[in-house]
């Protein structure tokens, strides 16, 4: 069977009706003569599958979807519930864990056990989880599962075991926390009201024990209806009923009255003397109207009636209760009221909730509240209350990652140690001041940094124009620098022709980044077909920024020629053309317009990163440039290369003119390998509405902010196109993720319409045809692709537009077909198979599987590099792959990595020293230096989205082939250093992560990772250094991962401690008087009243237990690390102290009772001493 897919190869590597290159054959497996052997590479691989392990490490951002908040006031850890089923727990910067329950349920509530290193979390599935936070990856100990009823409240009482769980029905159940089992005492709703009353109270939404007696319960339901019931007596104290339902009741600390909050914005006090009406209403945000009314309001959702020792005023806040005629127009608030001064402070988002930090752990003591934490639906903020202001806390955590949707991420670890001081000593002037001067106060947990650390930045572009740099060494997150490209650019105003399209949209949405850390250049892609080159400077500029228009629009009849770009820089001068509709009289010299307006004049730059160059696409014949599908940039070349579905461009940035400017076609020049079909001649034009920005509103589904993405099947194709390769239609390459058009067959700038039934096939649709929305989809969904629904009226009849099967290497392809540049990498190579010496390359990968090599001629000298003109052109060189062209890299044929030359960076508007001119230094890592086993010629590395080559040049023969995916395809590939050797690391769109060794290709770990449910995870997953990578889990969340064991095995060191031995603080001395007059009546015993011997059990068909994964025994040994290791053996030598002083004391009892025994015996024995036998 071997030899007989050799003898199908061999001939699918001919070419029966077209000219093919002779490194075709090399490509295709059939090298030369002379051409080396896999045996004459004799490279010493070192990675072995047992260096590899997939493992989350950290989770950055606000949490998604929040639904439920609580801190624990002694260890001051906050916990935060999610409606996903998730857990983030924080504490101090560095302190960030995240959980996430198996189930997926919301989580409804959270209830920390104080100061014991436990959590409970209760879920919409009706299920009570009891977590282990003594290690610094949580974990689940025991789970109670309730059959019947649903949870609705829960409550424990602070330094007690058992925990008050309400329910829809309204009853109300016991929960032993520390073997997780129901108790038999169980409040029944129908005990709690009156037998009078016929209407049910509803659910609980309230329970707790008041603070002058842990004896009596307060039990509120919804319908307004609040029961203090005697748990010793078993019987109800007092029934409050109000016509209003209630949200949230909060006792004043003494025990004697209690506040409500209510549905109609009343907030009413009870005191328990009188329980028959309450002994004030109020409606904080309502007033009186003329007519005698009261305004109606919104409900309170929740208040906190909060006493201070400083002020004789309590504190009482709350959240809503806005009148409904001002709260249409107006924000989420929360209301603070101190006395007679009410202050209301506008959010952002909608309140989840919120909670008041005070210092004390005592129910029954003054609160002395500090701060308020509010948890928003996309923020999280503290408000000080120490200060008159209210100012709020400068959080240290990165919450703010979604503050405009991310749309592109990039992962850099191994970075200059430089670069990270600097970034944030220029991002510290962009902070914002008025925050309070005070510590942040969620402080709990202890964290150091690890020995394994080393600098990493990751860099996330974001919708609306900018790009923000984040320092992530030691698995942490903070800002450094934020970058705004949308300055670059005029602002659109209305009326302006086409720039009126684009004032509701994203005109500079980020869609891919490419960043020199050495040389501290920065490219950034925009949506706009837009790209703008930074150079970092230290000091402050005021200067005019360049623009370049280039024409990346072909025909077979109208291309540009590359000398005829060259001459034509198209220098931008926006002001000289009025904006006019596609297809108006003169819209021939008006329409050669980019998207975008870029300032033309000076313009005052501060330090960090500023706009040196900025290249946009034209509009052509009435049609927006297509999306820029790839990009790359080299400091030391001084050039710049993007590329699209209509062909290449590459910018001298240093000399700021186009140094080729050519369609795909054109690359190949005689070496084309596909037959291409001559086409009908061009039909209308697109119409006037269709505009360059027009598809972001399909974006994002609000039109505004939210991010959709969507992958571009052949399913869109028409089902009468049976003469389309079968094996292609059902081929999921035909989707477009990770920076271009995935599918190597695939069209990736047309949209397939079915036929119009009862319209004759006529001829093929040109490229630019009255049906083609503005952005073809030859973008990827990591790129932000802008998928648009093509109307009916502009459904055109089509041909099948491909025919070329997967298992030949040559093709008939229509000339309609266009053929993405899906990636570009600079590098020192050989261009031709005969040259002797490594020179400037540019590599070209393409949507149809083919590499293309460019050869660069570039003058040496400096002073000739910015005069003489550089040269470049096609050089025929053709190598195939199956499927769309990932990755480039290149390793020296002892197997090391080879990186790109790049010029080391300087200040541009440093001062000039006279003496010493400034000049460039460059680094090269040449090939035929790089090692001396093999003195010339280097290995070129090609990952395709279906398989990896390993290439030798110059002689351009495949030593190594794998074929990575048979039934999905690859969404990102990238070329990494793990554990001092390099590897092939791969991220597949059916979840799996595979890594490949280099350069045998041989599999060294598959892992089935994680599903593609999200394509959001395939247009930010990357790959970097170290074994490590990253991808955006929720709309605000990143999630990193590493694949590396050696990373896995010290994680547990890298991360925080959640728990730190604290005294748990002891209860204020009332004094005499107020302990005998009105303090606490008795110690109240729980166990007594709800133990099993008092109460029973509870049904077995009520709630079912669940023990935990592991047992404690298990999570104790399971919590590894060193720190963790200590603190084990210091608690067991406290417990072995313990025991010790223990067994001393038994040893003294009984030495004292021996004694005492001794001392009766010698009593009793002289007693009887003189006595008769028969005195006895």
């Amino acid at each position: 069977m071997k030899k007989f897919r050799k003898v199908l190869d061999g001939l699918s590597s001919s070419s029966p009706g077209g000219v093919a290159s002779p490194s075709c054959g090399s490509a295709a497996g059939t090298p030369t003569a002379h051409a080396p052997t896999p045996q004459d590479i004799h490279v010493q691989e070192t990675l072995v599958s047992e260096n590899f392990q997939i493992c989350k490490t950290v989770r950055h951002g606000f949490p998604y979807q929040p639904t439920c908040l609580a801190f624990d006031p002694v260890q001051k850890i906050l916990a935060i519930g999610s409606r996903t089923g998730g857990i983030r727990i924080l504490g101090r910067p560095g302190v960030d864990c995240y959980s996430q329950h198996e189930s997926g349920a919301a989580v409804l509530q959270l209830q920390f056990l104080i100061n014991e290193g436990a959590l409970v979390t209760a879920c919409a599935d009706d299920t009570l989880h009891l977590w282990n936070l003594r290690q610094r990856r949580p974990a689940i100990l025991h789970s109670l599962k309730f059959n019947r009823e649903r949870i609705t409240f829960c409550h424990l009482p602070f330094q007690s075991k058992w925990l008050y769980v309400g329910t829809e029905r309204g009853n109300t159940h016991i929960v032993n926390i520390e073997s997780f089992v129901l108790s038999g005492y169980v409040i029944m709703w129908n005990k709690a009201i009156e037998l009078a009353t016929k209407a049910h109270p509803g659910p609980v939404v309230h329970l707790s024990d008041s603070p002058k007696d842990e004896g009596k319960l307060l039990i509120g339901f919804e319908s307004g209806t609040v029961v203090q019931w005697d748990l010793r007596a078993k019987k109800v104290d007092f029934r409050i009923y109000y016509d209003e339902a209630i949200h949230s009741v909060s006792w004043h600390h003494e025990g004697k009255q209690f506040m409500c909050s209510h549905s109609d914005g009343s907030l009413t006090m009870w005191n328990l003397r009188n329980t028959a009406r309450p002994i004030q209403i109020t409606y904080p945000h309502g007033k009186i109207l003329k007519d005698g009314r009261k305004e109606s309001c919104k409900p309170i959702l929740k208040v906190e009636y909060k006493t201070s020792r400083n002020s004789s005023e309590p504190y009482v806040i709350f959240s809503g209760g806005l009148s409904y005629d001002k709260s249409g127009g107006r924000r989420p608030t929360l209301t603070i009221m101190h006395g007679k001064a009410v202050t209301v402070l506008e959010m952002d988002h909608p309140i989840v909730e919120f909670l008041v930090l005070c210092d004390t752990p005592y129910s029954n003591e003054i609160q002395d509240p500090y701060a308020v934490v509010v948890l928003l639906e996309k923020d999280f903020i503290v408000v000080d209350l120490t200060q008159s202001n209210f100012p709020i806390f400068e959080n240290p955590y990165p919450m703010d990652i979604h503050e405009s949707p991310v749309t592109c991420t990039a992962y850099f670890a191994e970075c200059p140690p430089d670069i990270i001081p600097i970034l944030y000593s220029i991002g510290a002037k962009q902070k914002k001041t008025g925050y309070s001067h005070k510590e942040w106060p969620v402080s709990g947990g202890t964290w150091t940094l690890g020995s394994q650390t080393y600098p990493e930045i990751i860099v996330t572009g974001h919708a609306d124009g900018t790009v923000k740099f984040w320092d992530a060494s030691a698995i942490t997150l903070q800002m450094l620098y934020k970058l705004k490209t949308s300055k670059v650019f005029e602002k659109p105003k209305a009326g302006e022709g086409r720039a009126g399209e684009l004032v509701e949209e994203d005109p500079y949405a980020v869609q891919m980044v490419s960043w020199c850390p050495h040389s501290r250049l920065f490219c950034v892609v925009g949506i706009s077909a837009h790209v703008i080159l930074y150079r970092f400077s230290k000091h402050d500029a005021n200067t005019q920024i360049m623009s370049l228009e280039v024409r990346l629009q072909f025909d077979s009849e109208d291309v540009i020629s590359p000398s005829e770009a060259e001459n034509n820089p198209c220098f931008s001068d926006p002001s000289s053309h009025s904006p006019q509709p596609p297809g108006s009289p003169g819209s021939g010299t008006q329409d050669s317009l980019p998207c975008l307006k870029v300032k033309n004049r000076p313009v005052r730059m501060p330090p960090g990163y500023q706009a040196e160059l900025v290249v946009q696409l034209q509009w052509v014949d009435g049609e927006p440039p297509q999306q820029i599908t790839s990009l790359d940039i080299n400091s030391a070349y001084g050039l710049l290369a993007f590329g699209n579905c209509n062909g290449l461009t590459v910018v001298d940035f240093l000399q700021k003119t186009i140094l080729m400017c050519m369609g795909t076609l054109d690359l190949y020049g005689a070496a084309d390998p596909y037959q291409r079909l001559t086409r009908s001649p061009r039909k209308n034009r697109q119409s006037t509405s269709d505009f360059c920005m027009r598809g972001l509103s399909h974006f994002y589904s609000d039109s505004k902010k939210r991010i959709r993405t969507s992958y571009q099947s052949l399913t869109e194709l028409s089902d009468n196109q049976v003469s389309m390769d079968m094996e292609r239609s059902k081929s999921p390459t035909s989707d477009h993720v990770n920076g271009h058009c995935t599918s190597p067959t695939s069209q990736p700038c047309s949209v397939g319409k079915p036929r119009i039934t009862g319209v004759p096939e006529g001829p093929r649709l040109t490229r630019r045809g009255p049906g083609r929305p503005p952005f073809r989809k030859a973008q990827s969904a990591a790129c932000m692709e802008i998928s648009l629904p093509v109307s009916s009226h502009t459904e055109e009849s089509r041909e099948n537009s491909f025919s070329r099967s997967r298992s030949s290497s040559v093709s008939s392809i229509d000339r309609d077909t266009k053929e993405s540049v899906t990636t570009l990498q600079f590098g020192e190579s050989y261009g031709r198979k005969g040259d002797a010496l490594p020179t400037a390359c540019l590599w070209v990968g393409t949507s149809l599987g083919v590499v293309l090599l460019l050869p660069i001629s570039i003058p040496t000298e400096e002073e000739e590099r910015m005069e003489e003109p550089i040269t470049m052109g096609p050089s025929g060189t053709v190598l195939m792959l199956k499927g769309s062209v990932l990755r480039f890299a290149f390793l020296d044929c002892g197997g090391a990595l080879i990186q790109s030359p790049y010029e080391v960076w300087r200040d541009p508007n440093g001062p000039e020293d006279p003496d010493r001119p400034r000049r460039r230094k460059l680094v090269n890592f040449s090939p035929s230096s790089s090692q001396e086993a093999c003195s010339d010629g280097h290995l070129a590395v090609v990952c395709s989205e279906k398989q990896a080559k390993v290439i030798l040049m110059p002689t351009q023969a495949v030593l190594f082939t794998h074929n990575i995916t048979e039934s999905s395809f690859l969404l990102r590939a990238d070329v990494v250093s793990v554990c001092n050797s390099v590897c092939l690391a791969c991220f597949c769109a059916n979840g799996h992560i595979m890594t490949l060794s280099l350069p045998s290709l041989r599999p060294l770990m598959d892992i089935n990772y994680l599903p593609l449910t999200d394509l959001r995870i395939a247009r930010t997953f990357v790959f970097t250094n170290g074994g490590q990578a990253l991808y955006l889990s929720s709309p605000t969340e990143i999630q990193r991962l590493t694949y590396s064991q050696e990373m896995t095995d010290n994680l547990q060191d890298m991360l925080g401690e959640l728990f730190t031995p604290i005294e748990t603080p002891e209860a204020q001395n009332k004094g005499f008087l107020k302990g005998f007059f009105g303090g606490n009546a008795q110690t109240f015993d729980r166990e007594e009243l709800f133990g099993e011997a008092a109460a029973g059990k509870a049904s077995r068909s009520l709630a079912q237990h669940i023990p935990g994964p592991m047992g404690l025994e298990n999570m104790k040994a399971a919590a590894g690390g060193v720190v963790g290791d200590l603190a084990r053996a210091r608690i067991a030598l406290d417990q072995r102290g313990e025991r010790l002083g223990e067994l001393e004391e038994r040893t003294a009892l009984m030495m004292n009772s021996a004694e005492t025994f001794s001392t009766h015996a010698h009593q009793v024995m002289l007693k009887q001493k003189d006595k008769k036998w028969y005195q006895l």
